[in-house]
């Protein structure tokens, strides 16, 4: 067997390729001075270990001989993990968009030795297949223009980084004048609307990806416009995703994304982003209408990260695998979403009936499978469950009484759930990243305060102190972005430093606990530090003395995962009104100036930022709280507010000396405001002018309507 330097990594994808006879390289000093001392290009390869066509193209060529000898010969061979390294993967994801139309993963990209890119695509078959050319053939190819057209490979690749650097640029427009209004959100909303799917729900056509970002801003465009439509998009989308497949019916929580228009077939992945975004959208859905089965699709998501996705130290993990092992006596092969899907017998080996023909009828099981669109064959016979019926349908249909058929379907549930749990798990990515934790902490903060759940709330507790215990340094203010096997590493990305805060904020404001707001305040002092351009406005994704970056980057794009532009946009809103310090409003008044062209002229590309936006032209309001952390009266009137949407708000409690001085600081009214009688007390706060305090919860409620 062989064995390269990855063996000497913590990323779980970069140890996937330990074992590979290429010679890899991680991305670091080493690789770029053998690249400049042997004069050769540099093949990057970019994946994440879940990464179903990076499993595919390790088979195909990684683990082939031919393929490594011509790696090795003519090239130095480096690996890197996305999640580990979003900087380098944001810089050549880039370059692949703007030169072939698209892009992905596993990314492949041919450098110059010092780091410039001149050729780049993503998967390749490793002969001529499937209209792309092989990758046998291309290395070849590029190894004799390496030696024939050096110098012309060399200027062009220099242009392109020019080139690509123009592109990237973000500048406020030449006034220097904040352009964002309100019509920008009335532009954005328009776009989306144009784009949603009335039958289905989700914006465009297959595949159909979850963007929750989209969700939080036509949510709050609903809460100041009352505009139904902007509220209807969002139900329609999160109920039919949490009818599909693409949800987990079993074991709770999301799949990556559906390759069909009605949500039902996944890629079977399960991210750590997804779940936490997607919580909160459910959460913010079962606030705004009451309807119970938004929360129940949250408490689904929370359950499944709890069981499957937390560590013992508190932390969460980053990610399971599409693929798994289909039969145990075979570990080595593997099928898309083989972990989760059933044959009719299975089931029916395992239910006792009635209620498995219950349970097959609500979740449209049927004896031959249920997937009639299977190109690789890999759902043959099997079925994925959906919700093909309501229970009230399937009373119906057995004529049966509702509670009967809903506890024997519910009970049937545990069973298969059980059954699953003896198959071979798909492969964790056990890997804790401080920004996606961020994210997940913002869910279970939200979701014990919604909820009223003490689990949810806890997990919440234990993911901060872990976060500011393991992976942040009081010494030096440095947050790092990846925790494994007992090793905090890698300097953390502006993505880290703003999503950290932001869970820290949204945890203050659920549980009341001064360090948290007190943490949040220093994660953003350094990010400010470290990232921000104090000139144009915005903050570059990465530090800019990493002189490893052929070009610095200020991301904008909220996709699968918000930008850290967007995050850190509305957590310094947050504190300003907060702390009271202008600074942070400055900050982020020049990052909206300077992202404002993108907004109008792009609306589409930044949905968190229209939802910041909404939060910086709203109504200011605060709501503090009078009490005792923890008393019955107290809490009460955090639970009422918690009951109801208000994103427009920050939320603060007064229950010592200390907090007093503290927000009294930012906010000087706080130094007179006391509680009614002995019983705790809320002041609710809009344009600066507060109503008179209540103890009563229907009298706060009536306010903060």
């Amino acid at each position: 067997m062989h064995t390269n330097r990855l063996a000497n990594e913590k990323s779980p994808y970069l140890l996937q390729h330990a074992h590979n006879p290429v010679d890899w390289h991680a991305w670091g000093t080493e690789a770029f001075e053998k690249a400049r001392a042997e004069s050769k290009p540099i093949f990057l390869s970019i994946g994440y270990s879940t990464c179903h066509w990076c499993h595919v193209m390790e088979r195909e060529s990684f683990e082939s001989e031919k393929i490594a000898e011509l790696l090795n010969l003519h090239y130095v061979p480096i690996k890197v993990d996305r999640e580990e390294r979003p900087d380098v993967d944001r810089i050549y994801m880039t370059f692949v968009q703007a030169t072939t139309g698209g892009g992905g993963w596993p990314m492949s990209v041919w450098l110059t030795p010092e780091l410039e890119p001149f050729f780049g695509g993503t998967y390749f078959p490793p002969e001529n297949r499937y209209g792309h050319p092989g990758f046998a053939s291309i290395l070849g190819q590029i190894a004799q223009a390496w030696q024939n057209d050096r110098p012309q490979i060399l200027a062009s690749a220099r242009d392109v980084v020019r080139q690509l650097q123009e592109h990237v640029t973000v500048e406020p427009s030449a006034s220097g004048i904040l352009t964002v209004d309100r019509a920008v959100l009335d532009s954005g909303f328009n776009v989306f609307r144009r784009t949603f799917d009335p039958q289905l729900g989700g914006f465009g056509g297959a595949p159909k990806f979850p963007r929750p970002a989209v969700y939080r801003f036509l949510l709050r465009y609903h809460a100041r416009t009352k505009n139904s439509e902007a509220l209807e998009m969002v139900l329609l989308t999160l109920r039919e995703m949490a009818k599909g497949g693409m949800y987990d019916q079993l074991g709770g929580g999301f799949h990556r994304y559906s390759v069909d228009e009605r949500w039902f077939v996944p890629h079977f992945e399960k991210m750590l982003y997804d779940q936490a975004q997607l919580a909160v959208a459910y959460l913010e859905a079962f606030q705004i209408t009451g309807d119970s089965t938004y929360a129940d699709t949250a408490r689904g998501i929370f359950d499944y990260v709890l069981r499957d996705m937390t560590s013992p130290e508190g932390g969460f993990y980053s990610a399971e695998d599409a693929d798994s092992v289909i039969v145990p006596e075979e570990p080595d092969l593997k099928g898309e979403g083989a972990f989760y899907i059933w044959t009719a017998d299975e089931i029916r080996a395992l239910v006792p009936e009635p209620a498995s023909s219950w349970f097959c009828y609500r979740y449209g099981v049927a004896d031959g499978g249920n997937v009639a669109s299977d190109p690789h064959g890999e759902f043959t016979g099997k079925n994925i469950l959906y919700q093909s019926m309501t229970l009230e349908e399937t009373a119906q249909q057995f004529d049966k009484p509702l509670e009967e058929i809903g506890a024997g379907i519910a009970e049937a549930a545990r069973i298969l759930l059980r059954a699953r749990g003896e198959r071979v798990r798909p492969q964790l990515d056990d890997k804790i990243l401080a920004g996606w934790n961020g994210l997940m902490i913002s869910a279970f903060a939200l979701g014990g305060a919604v909820l009223n759940d003490a689990r949810y709330a806890e997990a919440a507790r234990r993911a901060a102190e872990f976060l500011a215990t393991q992976m942040y340094s009081a010494e030096t203010g440095y947050l790092m972005r990846r925790y494994r096997l007992g090793e905090a590493a890698i300097p953390g990305f502006l993505d880290d430093y703003a999503m950290a805060a932001q869970g820290l904020l949204d945890l203050y404001e659920a549980q009341f606990d001064l360090r948290h707001l007190q943490l949040a305040i220093r994660l953003t002092e350094k990010q400010r530090d470290l990232f921000e351009d104090r000139t144009h406005g915005g903050f570059f994704s990465t530090d800019a003395r990493d002189s490893s970056l052929v070009m610095m980057v200020k991301e904008d794009y909220d996709g699968a995962e918000p930008s850290g532009n967007s995050v850190a946009a509305v957590n310094l809103l947050r504190l300003a009104r907060i702390t009271g310090r202008t600074e942070f409003q400055q900050s982020a008044e020049r990052l909206l100036a300077a992202f404002g062209p993108r907004l109008i002229a792009a609306p589409v590309a930044l949905p968190q930022m229209l939802a910041t936006c909404e939060f910086f032209l709203g109504e200011p309001r605060e709501i503090v709280l009078v009490g005792e952390k923890g008393a019955p009266d107290t809490d009460s009137l955090a639970r009422t507010v918690h009951q109801h949407f208000d994103p427009g708000k920050v939320l603060m409690l007064v229950d010592s000396a200390e907090t007093r001085a503290f927000l009294a600081a930012g906010n000087p009214a706080i130094e007179s405001m006391t509680s009614l009688d002995g019983r705790a007390a809320a002041y609710v706060c809009r344009n600066y002018a507060c109503k008179l305090p209540v103890a009563e919860v229907g009298a706060l409620a009536e306010l903060i309507q």
